[in-house]
C-alpha cells in the first residue's frame, strides 16, 4: 500500500511518513478510529478451518473514501499550482518522466545528459522508494542530481517536488528532469507542477500498456517506445500499440527509440530544445 495517498485498498488511508516528502498542515481532522468487529457471537473450535468473508463497504464508506481522495489530490494540485508558478517565473521548464521499472528513464536521461541534447542545463530530481543509485549515476553522467527516497510510497507528490527543487537550487532557464518512480499507476494522478509530461515503455514489456494503464497514457505528452533495438528479438507491434495509445491520447507525441543504438535521439533532443 502507498503509504503516502493510501491507494492499494478499497479503504483509502493516510498513513505513515513517506521519507522527505509528507505534509500533515493540511487541515484535515484524521482522528476517526476503525471498529473492526471481532465478536462473532460464538466460540471458535480451532480444530476445523472456517471461511473468512469480506464484507462489502458501505456507501457511506464509499462515500467517505472519494472525499478523502478527493481532498488528497485537491492539496496536492494545490501544491503543485504553487511549484508551476515557481518554475514559470524563472523561465525553467520541468519534465515529469515517468515508467515501470526498467524502461530505460535514467539510461535515457545519462545518455542525454553526456550528449549535451538539451542544450540548457540539465538537472535531475530523482523518486525511488530507497537508494540513492539513480542520483549517483546522473552525478556521474555530469549533472547535478537531487535524491528523494519515498519509502512505501509509490509515487512523487508535489510537496516532494518542492523541497527537491529547494535542494537542487536550479538556475533560471534550466530544465529539471523529475524522474519519477517507476510505476505505471499513481504518477498519472499526482500532478507535481511540470510543464510536460513524458511516458517511457520499452518493447520487452509487451505492446498491450496503453489498454492496462490507460490514465497515465491519457496524460502523457509524448510516449517514448524505447529499446527498439530489440524489436527483432520481442514479440512488440508498434502500430498496434500507437494505435491503442492515440485512442486514449489522438494528440500524444509518439517516439520509437533506443537508446542503445541512438535511434530516435535527434527527435528526442528537438522535442526537449522546444520546451
Amino acid at each position: 500500500m502507498c503509504a503516502t495517498c493510501g491507494c492499494g485498498t478499497d479503504e483509502v488511508r493516510v498513513s505513515g511518513e513517506a521519507v522527505a516528502s509528507h505534509d500533515h498542515s493540511d487541515g484535515h481532522d484524521h482522528g476517526h478510529t476503525h471498529e473492526h468487529g471481532h465478536d462473532h457471537g460464538h466460540a471458535h473450535d480451532h480444530d476445523h478451518e472456517h471461511p473468512h468473508t469480506h464484507v462489502e463497504p458501505t456507501d457511506e464508506l464509499r462515500t467517505h473514501t472519494l472525499e478523502l481522495e478527493t481532498a488528497v489530490l485537491a492539496k496536492n494540485d494545490e501544491l503543485a499550482a504553487d511549484n508551476r508558478a515557481w518554475l514559470s517565473s524563472r523561465g525553467i521548464a520541468a519534465i515529469n518522466l515517468m515508467s515501470s521499472p526498467g524502461a530505460g528513464k535514467t539510461s535515457l536521461l545519462e545518455r542525454t545528459i553526456r550528449d549535451n541534447g538539451p542544450a540548457r542545463q540539465l538537472s535531475v530530481i530523482e523518486g525511488d522508494q530507497e537508494t540513492v543509485f539513480d542520483a549517483d549515476r546522473i552525478r556521474a553522467a555530469g549533472a547535478r542530481a537531487v535524491q528523494i527516497n519515498t519509502g512505501s510510497g509509490c509515487h512523487l507528490d508535489a510537496t516532494m517536488v518542492r523541497r527537491g527543487l529547494d535542494s537542487l537550487a536550479p538556475a533560471d532557464g534550466d530544465l529539471v528532469v523529475l524522474e519519477n518512480v517507476g510505476n505505471l499507476v499513481c504518477p498519472a494522478l499526482f500532478d507535481l507542477g511540470e510543464a510536460k509530461k513524458v511516458v517511457i515503455i520499452s518493447v520487452t514489456e509487451g505492446d498491450d500498456k496503453p489498454l492496462k494503464y490507460p490514465h497515465m497514457f491519457a496524460a502523457a505528452d509524448l510516449v517514448v517506445v524505447n529499446k527498439t533495438d530489440l524489436l527483432p528479438y520481442v514479440d512488440f507491434d508498434v502500430d498496434r500499440c500507437e494505435k491503442d495509445a492515440r485512442s486514449l491520447n489522438p494528440d500524444v507525441t509518439w517516439l520509437p527509440m533506443s537508446v542503445h543504438s541512438g535511434e530516435g535521439l535527434d527527435e528526442w533532443y528537438g522535442w526537449l530544445r522546444g520546451l
